[in-house]
């Protein structure tokens, strides 16, 4: 999911909107086990909330708009090796470079060649599964934590509806021994959404995300740096991981030659959600925030007001 508060390129997502035939949201509804509390209008002039294309769409625009601003792109060639004068990463394979970008995921290539220490970790804390649905008419994301479960569920290109379902880790074997009918039973106690998802119809196979680390790495070294899920992953709970790696990119364009500096900036921008988004990962409501929605109810332009104040949504 990208949102207006991670990803600051207004354009990049008119590109990504038509690029991929996603939606763009500018609804949240959030239900915390006491009701659903509606934001509407979220949006900072053709800025919507957020879009939730899927990866293989979206992986379409971003090399396409890679290509178009000059980079070379080569498929089906995965990085096996690195080079190196015993000092300072110098290439990859048979390719000089002067600076390696490991952009390849939690499970780095990169990182695991360059021995990318972790400078701070939090234990791995949830599993999720998820499908897409069609015949959904849901116009905005909605997060939905009840009974230790959460769902998280949006519209996304081709007329689908993107359900993703978590559990604490600890229940992983049990619902591993019927995945199908573990997520129905959240679906089917989730007041209204769940309702709208069950009339509608499950389009695809079931997926899963079952090694979720919590990490920090450090993010440069002699020739190398790494962004997004390579040099930090976090939860999946609230949707970070493809803004971080767009406003990583960002920052270490601008920083290029000062890659201190652009760690520097990248932990400054990180570090607070990852705390964040561990806490809310638990699955469970602290009763400061029940309190604090109890204010908002039945109050629609303070309940807009509070939205757009945490996803960084001016006006």
């Amino acid at each position: 999911m990208l949102t207006s508060a991670s990803n600051r390129l207004a354009g990049f997502l008119t590109v990504i909107t038509y690029g991929t035939n996603c939606p763009r949201v500018t609804q949240f509804t959030s239900d915390m086990g006491d009701f659903p509390l509606t934001g509407t209008e979220l949006a900072a002039g053709d800025v919507p909330l957020g879009l939730g294309p899927r990866r293989t769409a979206l992986d379409a625009v971003l090399i396409e708009a890679a290509v178009d601003a000059g980079a070379e792109f080569r498929e089906g060639c995965p990085v096996r090796e690195l080079r190196s004068d015993g000092e300072r990463v110098t290439g990859i394979d048979g390719e000089p470079a002067d600076l390696v970008i490991g952009a390849d995921g939690r499970n780095s290539h990169v990182a695991k060649q360059v021995h990318a220490p972790v400078t701070y970790e939090k234990p791995a804390i949830s599993v999720w599964y998820f499908s897409y649905w069609g015949g959904v008419p849901e116009p905005g994301i909605s997060v939905h934590v009840r009974d230790r479960t959460a769902v998280f569920a949006f519209p996304t290109n081709d007329d689908l509806f993107a359900v993703f379902i978590a559990w604490p880790l600890t229940e992983l074997a049990r619902v591993k021994r019927d995945i199908e009918a573990a997520m129905l039973e959240v679906i089917a106690a989730t007041p209204r959404l769940g309702e709208r998802i069950l009339a509608g119809t499950r389009e695809e196979r079931l997926y899963g995300a079952t090694q979720l680390p919590n990490f920090v790495r450090q993010a440069h070294g002699p020739g190398w740096a790494l962004v997004g899920d390579a040099g930090v992953h976090k939860d999946p709970f609230m949707a970070l991981g493809v803004c971080d790696a767009l406003r990583d990119a960002e920052l270490l364009a601008d920083c290029i030659d000062d890659l201190p500096e652009y760690e520097r900036r990248r932990n400054e921008a990180t570090l607070q959600d990852f705390d964040l988004n561990f806490g809310a990962a638990h699955l469970m409501a602290p009763p400061e925030m029940l309190a604090m929605r109890q204010t908002l109810r039945d109050d629609q332009a303070a309940t807009n007001r509070f939205y757009r104040e945490r996803e960084g949504i001016p006006g």
